[in-house]
């Protein structure tokens, strides 16, 4: 049941395939989004037709609870990041050289996972009905396996201390108090916020922008927050390839005058290239 060192390292990519797969729908036949209903309006309608509420009324309240889920998702995000880490949060491999016990971590073992649960959940949202559950319950079981492969992984490597954590945190669900002593960690929130600009973004989709009803400006909003966390990342971890990435790209796009994707594209694989050719450092020989 728990993951392979493997899905852990592609994990983001096995998520964005989740929700590719969950938009487009495939089996609800050719791809006409303008013709598709969304889950929130879906909601509204069979709300309305119970007669429980106006179609408006239940519009609102369906935004409000996804803005809701949004923002719990970004808090859990940006609360996690800042105490673990950056390079721990986002590292291909799994990581542990200590029990972490500060912040959210005093709570719950997985607010990152939760976090990123309540994120999909708001995302999915924009998705038709059919969608919304194929992503959300293969998300469920993809973060379960992580959660179960991590889990293995530290009580393997940290041993007696981990396990001891583990009796004393839930897995999931938020304790309100918690019996660990206060932790002497120091947050980092602006890295955090930083690095978790997707779910903030995912957040401001909800809570503002869906007040329009167009699903097509939240979807554009949400994948502008993504790209903008994976190249403010992609500066923090590698600058020389995400800055060649940059330029290349507005050059392409404003100078040439090619259309955004193309000039995406590009840029990548231009990047690609400068990353490619970048000396590489030698790992350090274990000590004997």
């Amino acid at each position: 049941m728990k993951a392979s060192a493997i899905e852990f390292r592609l994990r983001m990519w096995i998520q964005i395939v989740i929700f590719l797969i969950g938009f487009w729908a495939p089996w609800l036949g050719p791809v006409e989004f303008s013709r598709r209903i969304s889950t929130w309006a879906w909601l509204a309608m069979e709300i309305s037709r119970l007669g429980i509420a106006s179609f408006s009324v239940a519009a609102s309240v369906v935004i409000v609870v996804g803005a809701l889920a949004a923002l719990a998702g970004a808090v859990l995000r940006v609360w996690g990041a800042a105490y673990l880490g950056y390079s721990t949060v986002h590292h291909e491999d799994m990581q542990g050289s200590a029990v972490m016990a500060a912040g959210p971590f005093r709570y719950m073992r997985n607010p990152l996972y939760l976090g990123g649960w309540f994120m999909m959940l708001a995302i999915c949202l924009l998705m038709t009905p059919s969608g919304a559950l194929f992503a959300m319950a293969l998300v469920t079981i993809f973060y379960l396996r992580l959660i179960l492969g991590e889990e293995a992984f530290l009580a393997a490597k940290l041993g007696e201390p981990y396990k001891e954590y583990l009796s004393a945190v839930p897995r999931i669900v938020p304790r309100l108090r918690s019996g660990l002593p206060a932790s002497q960690a120091k947050p980092h929130w602006l890295i955090a916020v930083l690095t978790e600009i997707n779910p903030i973004g995912v957040f401001v989709a909800l809570a503002f922008l869906s007040w329009s009803y167009d699903n097509e400006l939240m979807l554009k909003f949400i994948l502008a927050s993504f790209l903008l966390s994976m190249v403010v990342r992609g500066l923090m971890k590698a600058p020389i390839p995400t800055g060649v990435f940059l330029v290349v790209a507005a050059v392409v796009r404003f100078a040439f005058h090619q259309a955004v994707p193309k000039a995406l594209l590009i840029g990548f694989g231009v990047a690609l290239i400068a990353y490619a050719l970048l000396p590489r450092k030698e790992a350090k020989p274990d000590p004997a």
